[in-house]
């Protein structure tokens, strides 16, 4: 294979987020404020995506959270309050499986906004959503209750249901962002 071949491969490793499997690092910066978590809704079974003809304003078309879902939300949560992060503000997709995910959690009031449901498929939203993460300063954590799909467009990561994804802005007046850490889903 030719060097010329191996170019895009060698780019996509070095531009690849990189995020530790110990979630002590990102513990810490939610702890320490001035840092985002990327939160992927809990459970939702069956698969990815809504049915056909659903309605963003009515959970009963949409795919929402089971049981499993639901004990992931507020075990969340709960590992929040366990760490001693305070969080200052929480956004969550309109869709119900991210609102309840946001409400069960129970760590402040949600409000919803649909540039938290961006991806590479709205491009628009999504420049408004990396302004947002990228402009955040604190000083406690900003909590963004959104989709797989949303993170993976705007950090790279593709997260389990329930993951929390967390980092942090760049300094500077260039908007960008970098990944601190993982954190799986509490047992």
């Amino acid at each position: 294979m030719s060097r010329l071949a191996l170019a895009p491969l060698a780019i996509l490793l070095i531009a690849a987020p990189v995020a530790a499997d110990d979630p002590r690092e990102a513990w810490a910066a939610l702890v320490n404020g001035g840092h985002v978590a990327l939160i992927r809704h809990g459970n939702a079974p069956p698969g990815y995506g809504d049915p056909p003809g659903f309605k963003i304003d009515d959970c009963a078309t949409q795919r929402n959270l089971d049981e499993r879902g639901r004990a992931q939300a507020r075990a969340v949560g709960e590992a929040f309050r366990q760490h001693g992060v305070r969080v200052d503000k929480i956004l969550s997709s309109p869709w119900c499986r991210c609102l309840e995910t946001a409400r069960l959690m129970a760590v402040g009031p949600v409000e919803n906004t649909l540039a938290v449901a961006a991806s590479d498929r709205s491009p628009e939203r999504l420049v408004v959503l990396k302004q947002m993460v990228a402009g955040w300063r604190g000083p406690g954590t900003l909590v963004l209750v959104t989709h797989a799909l949303t993170v993976q467009a705007l950090v790279g990561i593709m997260p389990d249901q329930a993951e929390t994804v967390v980092v942090k802005p760049k300094p500077g007046n260039e908007p960008g962002i970098d990944v601190v850490g993982r954190i799986a889903v509490p047992r």
